[in-house]
């Protein structure tokens, strides 16, 4: 039975200690000791809610609210914060800092437990976000476009699919399946945030396909980085013996084997430059068509459209 996984951060071993017990029955639960270790492994584990003590020997915790908050990949991410303190203005600042909740210690473990379910709850209920990458879902996504066609905006959208995912999953499993899927949504987000605009909308549609909106000016230099970091990345997903040979080997409907290279990414650019649009299901349907044409490479691509 799969369990979320909760990360809690406490210099004090005895705190961590209880709310493991605390929590250990229903929740995976993930240690840090400090600022630094917690956000590693936040990027590594991908925790679906966060426990996180105030004050800490390197980063305290609103300090660390601020730089989850910061990122598109945590900005949802449910956070309880934990003090020594009972002072207002500590409770105060780390909710402003970004954490959803706030308990002073110590703390009862049934009204901890009591306000992780309440924090859980309330996160399923109002975020449409993928569960693995945390990122808008299929719902943020239609928003989006219908409100940037009703203000008549220009705006490009990068439709992102991964080549060769299906045989990678099929031939070592889900967990690497999902690695893949996670290291994606960082080198978009990445790409975004370098070569993008502060107001660009990252999405996750699921599985490997993921969208990214931005202003028409940007959307080719996204993509370029997204196929640049993709690339240098993609070796890192085979075991070392299948990197030496360079492909994988997978039995197809037919019985017969198949072999499979490096995974490449295939991106389909709409933008309404040169064309209007009236509903979403119109780019939805061009970015398709351009991100299929894209996978029929052998190489990573990708297909601007620029047809009046």
């Amino acid at each position: 039975m799969y369990k979320l996984k909760i990360l809690v951060v406490d210099d004090q071993p005895e705190i961590l200690e209880i709310i493991e017990d605390t929590l250990k029955e229903n929740f995976e639960v993930l240690k840090a000791y400090n600022g630094n270790e917690a956000l590693n492994k936040i990027k590594k584990e991908i925790p679906d809610l966060l426990i996180l003590d105030y004050m800490l020997p390197d980063i305290n915790g609103v300090e660390i609210c601020k730089i989850l908050r910061k990122d598109p990949l945590w900005i949802h991410l449910p956070i309880l914060m934990l003090t020594g303190k009972g002072e207002i203005e500590d409770k105060i600042k780390g909710l402003e800092s970004g954490a959803d909740d706030y308990m002073v210690k110590p703390f009862s473990p049934k009204e901890l437990l009591a306000r992780i379910n309440m924090l859980i709850k309330r996160s399923n209920i109002n975020l449409d976000a993928n569960p693995l990458t945390h990122l808008p879902g299929n719902v943020s996504i239609h928003r989006e476009l219908e409100e940037r066609l009703k203000k008549n905006e220009k705006f490009a959208m990068l439709y992102i699919d991964i080549n060769n995912f299906k045989a990678l999953n099929d031939h070592y499993g889900f967990a690497r399946g999902d690695n893949v899927i996670k290291e994606t949504a960082r080198i978009i987000i990445n790409a975004v945030q370098e070569k993008g605009n502060p107001f660009d909308f990252i999405g996750h549609i699921g599985g490997d396909d993921f969208i990214v909106i931005s202003t028409i000016e940007k959307a080719e230099e996204i993509a370029k980085k997204i196929i640049f970091d993709f690339d240098k990345n993609s070796i890192n997903f085979f075991d070392e013996m299948d990197r030496k040979k360079g492909y994988i080997e997978i039995v197809g409907r037919d019985n017969q084997l198949h072999k499979f290279g490096f995974l490449t990414i295939a991106i389909g650019i709409v933008t309404n430059q040169n064309k209007e649009f009236n509903h979403i299901a119109e780019i939805s349907s061009m970015g398709a068509e351009l991100k299929n044409f894209a996978k029929k490479f052998n190489t990573s691509k990708y297909i601007i459209d620029k047809r009046s």
